[in-house]
């Protein structure tokens, strides 16, 4: 597999289809913009869980393609460049 970038923009896309879509615009305005003290009381610690989840998911993404990108095999070498 070869890593063009380390950034993680696998989960990136991921997190914005799931927080970009109806339900979830729906979550997001339920817990920071709606009207009423209990609704916001309720949905805004499962959309900062929510948005934690997938901040901790890009970290981990970010630092495996790191890994990746610096534990890549060394071409093999002939056996002629070793004599000289």
């Amino acid at each position: 597999m070869r890593i063009r970038t380390r950034w993680p923009w696998i989960t990136a896309l991921a997190s914005a289809a799931l927080f970009a879509n109806p339900l979830g615009i729906d979550v997001i305005h339920s817990a920071f913009f709606s009207g009423e003290a209990l609704s916001r009381g309720i949905w805004a610690p499962i959309a900062l869980a929510g948005f934690a989840i997938c901040t901790l998911l890009m970290l981990l993404e970010a630092v495996m393609r790191a890994m990746m990108a610096t534990l890549r095999p060394q071409p093999h070498r002939l056996i002629s460049d070793c004599l000289s």
